[in-house]
């Protein structure tokens, strides 16, 4: 007789990503079905990285010094450019010896981070709406989520002074992501002074996620919370060279800021892992200086533009949806739908029947928590001519053509 045990963890049921494998099922069956799909689902740039970029990998990669253990920390070659794109892009200076460490990518940060700095049991303030693996990170550490709703009404800032006091007491960190995944909503200076303000008076540590601070539009630069007064004091901020020089793949990213908290992340990865492997660090550095010469082709003005036709297709075909200032994506309420099923439109069932009827993939907004309901998260990453396209279809299934 065998003897059986589940060999799954509970806490994976609490991650919360569930919906992205079933959205990948939908895409799967409709081109099994024969559907042309216009995937704008995941938010993975459509583009390569600059050819000098490319370049600079492939020549790291003939090297015969590259390959032992890159070591957790990061090169000290790419820890100081790092800095001093901090340097170039904010104003701010960071000791690139105990205020930064290398990342691979931002999401290895963010899913590792609660590990190193909670205990079970501990509170971690979190945005809902909000990317999925800050809830991940949490689940995997036992830290109780205490959720901040991000309101329409609130330009989907949160409401600070509504958090109960024993919540502030009880909180180990806050998250903040702006420019935002899902809700593409942005936050200036004052935001920020008052967030630090708070994070001091309860001693909350501010952990800000500033992966697309170089995707904004209509002028708009993205700050940094770090370029508050002694934020360093209560904060730190994760980059990420993914979405900025599409280098998604590559998996490169930096966090900044407060020393204590990097070197808790920085003894907890040197357990877990050897670091980034170094010729993706050097393509890295040379992402950084381009964008310091002016020499990198500008990923805020191609997604500007994809933006500007995508909504005036929609507008056309008659869903109006407010313009985002940043992100590469398009926070949408759901579409004035002329025809009814059965059943009521939530956020999951125009997601289905839409992928299902037209071919167009999108992500139901309930995938990134309650608040989501009632919209769609649609991601700007197919060329001008497909994103018409998929306006066209969109128009032709409000209409239930």
């Amino acid at each position: 007789m065998t003897t059986t045990k589940e060999w799954r963890a509970d806490r994976l049921s609490e991650l919360g990503s569930s919906i992205f494998a079933e959205v990948a099922e939908w895409k799967r069956e409709a081109m099994r079905l024969g559907m042309n799909v216009i995937d704008l689902s995941i938010g993975s740039p459509d583009l390569p990285p600059s050819l000098p970029i490319r370049q600079a990998l492939s020549e790291a990669v003939l090297r015969d010094d590259v390959y032992g253990y890159p070591g957790s920390k990061g090169s000290v070659r790419f820890l100081r450019q790092a800095a001093d794109w901090l340097a170039y892009r904010f104003g701010i200076e960071v000791d690139p010896e105990h205020e930064l460490l290398s990342l691979m990518g931002s999401q290895d940060g963010l899913g590792h981070l609660a590990l190193s700095l909670c205990n079970p049991g501990d509170i971690a303030l979190v945005p809902d709406p909000g990317y999925p693996v800050y809830m991940a990170g949490l689940a995997v550490a036992g830290v109780e989520p205490y959720h901040m709703p991000l309101l329409a009404e609130n330009q989907f800032l949160p409401d600070f002074d509504a958090i109960p006091e024993e919540v502030w007491q009880r909180a180990k960190f806050m998250l903040l992501n702006y420019p935002s995944n899902p809700v593409s909503a942005v936050a200036d200076i004052p935001f920020f002074e008052q967030a630090v303000a708070y994070a001091k008076r309860h001693g909350v540590l501010i952990v800000h996620d500033l992966a697309y601070s170089e995707m904004a539009f209509d002028g708009y630069r993205p700050p940094s919370i770090l370029q508050v007064s002694k934020a360093s004091e209560v904060a730190v901020e994760f980059h990420s060279l993914s979405k900025s020089f599409n280098m998604a793949g590559c998996r490169i990213g930096f966090l900044a800021g407060n020393r204590k908290a990097i070197a808790a992340l920085r003894e907890l990865k040197a357990n877990i892992d050897y670091g980034v492997f170094l010729p993706v660090q050097e393509a890295g550095i040379v992402a950084l200086q381009q964008d310091m010469l002016g020499d990198q082709p500008s990923v805020g003005a191609l997604y500007e533009t994809r933006r500007d036709r995508f909504i005036e297709a929609l507008r056309e075909q008659g869903w109006e949806i407010a313009s985002p200032k940043a992100t590469m994506f398009i926070w949408a309420k759901l579409p004035p739908m002329q025809w009814q099923l059965s059943e009521s439109w939530t956020s999951r069932r125009i997601s289905r029947e839409m992928l299902e009827r037209t071919g167009v993939a999108v992500i139901p907004g309930d995938a990134f928590g309650e608040q989501g309901e009632g919209y769609v998260r649609i991601a700007l990453v197919e060329k001008e001519e497909r994103l018409i396209e998929a306006a066209e279809r969109i128009g032709r299934f409000i209409r239930g053509e």
